[in-house]
Parts: structure tokens; sequence; C-alpha cells
């Protein structure tokens, strides 16, 4: 049986009967609470997780809910040890890729005057600092591409070399990226993080959510694999993004592939450098 703390079963309206651990996250602890009262919830745990880090994914939850776009499971609990959350489990309808397109077109529809978000919060286990700007280019070449390098680089994973190609691209990103709104934004949108629920409608989990460039949160999706025509098509039919969006699609992920190189280390470091050459 899987170690539930005190902090959350505390928050539980019902007794847990039981607590099955499962797999597949490469993070967190995770379990199948079911309560005595026949209810199943999800728990995920970390044995050391960083301050702030489950209230930061709850609250993230939370505002990704709140636009009634994509279906995000509700937080039951939420202590500095651990998350509850309803459990959404399903085999994805005939439809799903469309739905997921729509859907998500709907959520990046939600704008803000500034870029950034109501608190920081986490990509992985990296701390995903959110400040309030109202200048995208600034925002994601200081608070995303800058952010990650320096930590690359205080590590030893990256040299001053690879620094100084960094800096150069975070000043030019208005030479490829289109001027975009400040949009809701999942964050962190790579396919594992695409779930499906009960009546076999989108899902999404496990976000770094903040006010960012839709394009972005697209272009994670394409990280580790191409996503289906129909979600494409649904995506671009409901939403002004342009279509060539694919081709900065390596530039947004290079944020996400310096994350992976300071989540996992020296495998990374070669995709960086290739990206950071093909922009340069």
């Amino acid at each position: 049986m899987a170690r539930i703390p005190e902090s959350l079963a505390a928050q539980i309206d019902s007794p847990i009967a039981t607590a099955q651990p499962i797999g597949g996250g490469s993070i967190n602890d995770a379990a199948r609470l079911t309560l005595e009262d026949g209810r199943t919830l999800f728990l995920k745990t970390h044995p050391s997780p960083p301050a702030g880090f489950f209230e930061a994914e709850a609250a993230g939850l939370q505002a990704l809910g709140s636009a009634n776009a994509v279906r995000i499971p509700s937080v039951v609990a939420v202590a500095e040890d651990g998350l509850v959350l309803e459990w959404l489990d399903g085999r994805p309808g005939q439809d799903f890729a469309r739905q997921l397109g729509e859907q998500l077109a709907q959520l990046h529809s939600v704008t803000a005057g500034e870029f950034g978000f109501e608190r920081d919060n986490f990509c992985g286990l990296t701390p995903q600092p959110n400040p309030r700007m109202r200048d995208g280019f600034r925002f994601f070449a200081e608070a995303r591409l800058l952010h990650q390098g320096r930590i690359a680089r205080d590590s030893g994973r990256l040299n001053q070399g690879d620094i100084r190609q960094l800096e150069w691209l975070a000043g030019r990103l208005d030479r490829w990226i289109p001027e975009q709104p400040a949009s809701l934004i999942h964050g962190d949108l790579w396919s594992g993080n695409i779930h499906c629920g009960p009546g076999g409608e989108p899902v999404l989990i496990d976000p770094a959510t903040h006010y960012g460039w839709a394009e972005a949160d697209l272009a994670m999706t394409t990280m580790f694999g191409s996503q289906p025509r129909p979600f494409c098509e649904a995506y671009l039919a409901n939403s002004p993004v342009e279509r060539d969006w694919e081709e900065r699609a390596p530039l947004y992920n290079l944020y996400h592939e310096l994350n992976h190189l300071n989540l996992f280390g020296g495998p990374w470091a070669g995709g960086v450098r290739q990206t950071l050459k093909r922009f340069s």
C-alpha cells in the first residue's frame, strides 16, 4: 500500500480503503486511492519536493480548469508533500484528436495583458519563473531561455561559448517569431501530458501553466512525435496561429531541450547545440 501523507488524508472527506501504487511518471510517485464511499482518486507525492512544488501545480490546474476549455482534473487536496486529484481515465473516442485541437485553441483564446503568471512554478522539477512582462520576446528570452541556460552553465552542462550563442539568439527572437498575445497555456504539453477522460474526452495533466505564446504550447506537442492531422486542422480552424508555426517549433522547444538537459543531463546537450546552430 502506498504511503499517504497525513496532510492530504486529513483533507479527504471519506476514509481511504486502499492506496495502490501505479507507474507512469518519471518524477513523482503515484497511487490510485479507493475511498470507503466507493470513489477513486489519484495521489501523487515526491520524497523531497522543492518548496511550493505541489501548491504551484494545483494553482496551474485550477487556472486551466477555470477556462472551461479542455477538461482538467479537479484538485481534491494539496499540501507541501503531495497532491490528490479526481481520477480520470478512459479510452480515446473517434473524435479525440479533433476535440483536442478545438479545445486547445479555445484554451489559448484566453488572453491577458501581460506574460507570466500569478506565481512562479515548475517545469518538471526545474523552477520556472513567471514575472509579469508586457513584452513576450523579453519574457521568453529572460524567463525561459536564459533562465535555463544559466542553470546549465552553472552545472557545467553548457560552456561559455554555448551561452554566448544562446544570448545572441535570445536577443533576436523577433527575427523568427511573430507578435502574439499572452495566451493561457499548459506550458509542458508533450504527449505524455495529454490524457483521456471517462467519456473519451481529452484531459490535460501535469501543467507548467502561465500566460505565454500559443505557438510555444503547440510546438511542444511535436517534441516527441507529430500530432494527428485532425488535431492540427481543428486547431488552426479555430485559432489565429499562423499556418507556418511548425517552422518555428524547434526554437520554442529549445526551452524544453534546455530543461531536459538540466533534468537528465548530457545526452540533451547535442540537441541544444544543434538548435542553437540552426538559428544562428
